[in-house]
């Protein structure tokens, strides 16, 4: 696509229906400027994988067909086990529907497809874990099958000719399921129990989204260098306490609503001014929120105490709604803010021709930026056992991080990416986690790291026990390290990342002495606190139109209002007044 060729007028706003909870920012469209920046910003993309061919996405699309057609001659067959006439049992259908990255169409090379098998009322999960895995287990193109019947929004994955499918399941309360079938009518949720209401929700929420920006292309170029920076920084990932892909989809959905006319390089400009701008935690909503009396669970901090702890609330835009990043801490906010901040420096100097699209992809050098790390080693005795392992210790790291800020500890920061073991001997039943630590501010305290380590490794063994999946041989274990003494645990062609860096905002050094005490490394005395700098406020060139950062256009006054658009009212005043 060639941005550059598109006609537009930066002086005269495209006519565009308002979407949101407030009224657009800037509504301007692009100048000439700003569709050269986005063609070059797509073409800074390219070499990330982040476009597939049409020969790959077509690929796609047939294995798409042949798998909807795989569920609707299992939906018959066990439709005539259950006694059902063969002529009645053709008609009661059934569909494979898309969500996540591939819906909204911004899924990379190689990316896995989240799918739903939605059935009809006769149809049970018991049937979909039972007979439809044991169909998936005879057929030739069918690999790497895992069934997890026990998780959140319980799962099939495997790989179909060559292309990963994560299919989740709902049953309807309908005797029939046909190919028209749409899943935005909330009224389809009575009477469903929550793992199909969850399982729903993901097309729901996808669906929702594309529906809540007002131009799709647009959209998704941005959203395609979201997750790629989100990825190259080390902030992508829910798991881990940052930002999962629907989390960064309706940030970015946002954005677009509040710069309704503006081109992607703009907007992914915007983007970081935004949120390092927004007044957390009040919450980001694309839509007001309706409760449609179903009774079930709804995100809601004026009547659910849970929710009032929430940190960075994202909210789902279809019913029931949920924040979808209750796993943020004060930690990986601190971290997220840090890469907005320094990612608009960088646009800025994109804006001004100093650098390309390129330096705001580059990884930022984690180790550089610490002088103290926690090193998570978790192995097993064999492959097969480390991959379950290592996705259960991975899904607890977050309560390391949480336990970890209740101590002297003013930020510690996971790098998502695990390392693998050195060795040959243990570079599949090994791998290892970085916690960065910046020690707090209390002069002269005793910090101790035993208690919040050996509380993280009994949670481990405590959850793996209870949901079977302990093996002689697996082991979690947590040390204490210094920087130089990192070397061992990475590959020699990035031992150069363990030079220091000059002063970062997230881990400053300062001048009073603390004592650190760790399970395996001893006391440690003289470790110098650290201190958060004052994070400084971007001073932006002035730019014309919706394009580029400008402080003179108000935008940081509007993100305010923005964000107190969405303030949450006292309790008395009803769920309409949130959104007043």
């Amino acid at each position: 696509m060639m941005w550059s060729s598109v006609k537009s007028s930066p002086t005269t706003a495209t006519a565009t229906k308002n979407l949101g909870m407030t009224a657009p920012i800037n509504v301007n469209g692009p100048e000439p400027k700003d569709l050269q920046l986005t063609t070059q910003l797509e073409e800074a993309l390219r070499p990330h994988d982040v476009f597939e061919s049409e020969e790959e996405l077509h690929h796609r699309m047939d294995v798409l067909s042949r798998l909807n057609d795989l569920v609707k001659q299992w939906i018959k067959a066990t439709s005539i086990d259950k006694s059902m006439p063969e002529n009645i049992a053709a008609t009661v259908g059934g569909k494979v529907y898309t969500f996540g990255s591939y819906r909204l169409g911004v899924h990379n090379k190689g990316a896995d497809i989240d799918t739903l098998c939605v059935a009809p009322r006769h149809i049970l999960r018991d049937d979909y874990f039972s007979s439809f895995l044991e169909l998936l287990r005879s057929r030739e193109e069918v690999s790497e099958l895992r069934a997890v019947p026990d998780a959140f929004v319980p799962v099939i994955k495997f790989r179909f000719d060559g292309i990963d499918i994560d299919l989740t399941f709902a049953r309807l309360a309908l005797k029939e399921v046909d190919e028209a079938q749409d899943l935005s009518d909330p009224m389809l949720l009575k009477n469903l129990d929550q793992k199909c209401v969850r399982s729903l929700n993901g097309c729901r929420v996808t669906d929702e989204i594309l529906r809540q920006v007002p131009n799709v292309e647009n959209f998704r170029l941005t959203l395609r260098s979201v997750k790629l920076w989100a990825k190259k920084h080390g902030v992508y990932s829910n798991v881990l306490g940052f930002l999962g892909g629907v989390s960064w989809a309706m940030l970015t959905a946002r954005v677009c609503q509040l710069y309704p006319n503006a081109a992607p390089s703009t907007l992914l400009q915007k983007f970081f001014l935004v949120y390092l701008k927004w007044q957390w935690p009040q919450p980001v909503l694309l839509k007001k929120p309706e409760d449609f009396g179903l009774g079930f669970p709804v995100w809601d901090p004026r009547f659910n105490v849970a929710d009032r702890f929430h940190i960075m609330p994202i909210i789902t835009p279809a019913y029931p709604q949920q924040n979808s990043t209750f796993n943020v801490t004060q930690s990986t906010l601190k971290v997220m803010q840090e890469e907005f901040r320094s990612s608009l420096a960088i646009c800025e100097e994109i804006n001004s021709g100093k650098c390309g699209w390129e330096k705001l992809f580059e990884p930022p050098n984690f180790f550089g930026k610490y002088r103290h790390f926690i090193v998570l080693e978790a192995s097993s005795s064999c492959e097969e056992d480390q991959l379950q392992w290592e996705g259960l210790v991975e899904s607890k790291v977050r309560h390391l991080i949480s336990s970890l800020e209740r101590e002297n500890i003013s930020l510690a920061h996971v790098w998502p990416k695990p390392y693998a073991g050195q060795s040959e001997v243990n570079q599949k039943t090994t791998c290892y986690w970085f916690v960065g630590l910046t020690v707090g501010e209390k002069v002269g305290g005793h910090l101790d790291l035993t208690v919040p380590i050996k509380n993280f490794t009994d949670i481990v063994m405590r959850s793996a026990i209870q949901i079977n999946v302990w093996k002689t041989g697996m082991k979690i274990e947590a040390y204490y390290k210094k920087r130089k003494e990192l070397k061992s645990y990475l590959p020699e062609a990035e031992h150069w990342k363990l030079k220091s860096e000059r002063k970062s905002s997230v881990a400053t050094a300062a001048a009073n002495p603390a004592v650190l005490n760790s399970p395996n490394g001893g006391t440690l005395p003289g470790i110098k606190r650290s201190q958060e700098e004052p994070v400084p406020t971007p001073h932006p060139k002035k730019m014309n139109s919706g394009g580029s950062v400008d402080m003179e256009d108000g935008d940081f006054a509007k993100i305010a209002a923005a964000t107190a658009g969405t303030e949450i009212p006292e309790p008395q005043k009803g769920i309409e007044a949130i959104v007043s």
